[in-house]
């Protein structure tokens, strides 16, 4: 059945064109690549080819950040205890989710006493954003903080690896206040969220001292290695999927799993040392405890063997503490063509 055809005013007349011919011609009017429009016989979608944000009104974006603000002056013990809510109604809410949720945690071992709590870990990880992004500085606590000192030392540069386990934002944050103001900065890759309030209050929290932001793009890699070869530090999440291109299948718990090769490149090409780092939620909101811990297997050349090297470190890290794991995550997906 062909698709329904769509009036437009030429002039004074009303004219019938065919939704191939309008996505054309309304192409060409807006400066929108065609290849980003989307056609039903019913909706009519474009976005701009040199922009991926999705815009909001103004008054939504203050509405948020003013929502940020006053969340962000709560105690910390409150918002875990919001936050664990909040897991919990996302895990029954969405089928999907759930279905994903435990199939990961299966994947790797998990007992229902695990993954429960992990259910509630997960939301408290959402809730805890606005304080550490904009309210008072949390209590952290260091364990293993020599091997920062040692790895400082030697000058060649540190590549912190850190999974979707515990407070992941608060290890970075943790590394600027300690090390970052009196030794060497560190660098820390993101994707920018497609939500330009979300966007401008990511870059905003995070632009500290002691911490910098690179983007998942060439100039970004580039600044990674720069940053390396000045002795500076790295943070970066190697059990997300990267882009098509940028990764190859590495087993994680068993299972095939699109895995980045930037981190053994970077590691490789600058003699950088490897550490280990994630942030344990304590608590009744007591704060934190960031933990570090040696790349105990040496990198191979092959990045594949290299990437296996990675995840089994993952792995090891996320059974010291499965409770707060992202178990929601979509490790095993297919990656995506583009960095978006």
């Amino acid at each position: 059945m062909g698709k329904a055809p769509v009036f437009v005013q030429a002039r004074d007349r009303p004219r019938c064109l065919g939704w191939e011919a309008f996505s054309e011609r309304f192409s060409r009017i807006v400066n929108i690549d065609k290849a980003q429009c989307r056609l039903s016989p019913a909706v009519f979608v474009c976005r701009p080819a040199s922009s991926s944000v999705t815009q909001r009104p103004v008054h939504f974006i203050r509405v948020m950040i003013t929502l940020f603000k006053l969340l962000s002056a709560l105690p910390l013990c409150l918002l875990h205890g919001v936050g664990a809510g909040l897991g919990w109604l996302a895990f029954l809410g969405s089928g999907v989710y759930r279905r994903r949720f435990l199939a990961n945690a299966k994947q790797a071992g998990m007992g229902w006493s695990q993954w429960a709590i992990a259910v509630g870990e997960s939301g408290k990880l959402v809730a805890e954003l606005p304080r550490l992004w904009m309210g008072r500085p949390v209590s952290v606590v260091w364990d293993g903080q020599s091997h920062v000192e040692a790895a400082l030392a030697r000058g060649k540069g540190i590549v912190f690896l850190t999974p979707h386990l515990g407070c992941f934002e608060v290890t970075a944050q943790a590394y600027a206040q300690r090390f970052g103001q009196v030794a060497q900065p560190m660098t820390v890759l993101f994707r920018p969220p497609r939500q330009a309030w979300l966007r401008d209050l990511v870059s905003g929290a995070r632009a500290r001292p002691g911490l910098k932001t690179a983007t998942t793009t060439l100039a970004g890699v580039k600044q990674m290695i720069k940053a390396l070869k000045q002795g500076e530090s790295l943070g970066l999440l190697p059990d997300q999927v990267p882009p098509l291109g940028l990764g190859v299948w590495a087993p994680f718990f068993g299972q095939e799993a699109y895995t980045m090769t930037l981190p053994s490149k970077l590691a490789l090409q600058t003699g950088a040392t490897v550490l280990l780092a994630w942030g344990e939620r304590l608590s009744w909101g007591r704060g934190y405890r960031v933990n570090v811990l040696p790349l105990n297997e040496p990198l191979p050349t092959d990045v594949t063997l290299a990437a296996s090297v990675v995840n089994r470190a993952m792995e090891a890290l996320i059974l010291r503490c499965p409770e707060q794991y992202l178990w929601g995550y979509a490790r095993y997906k297919q990656p995506r063509e583009d960095a978006r």
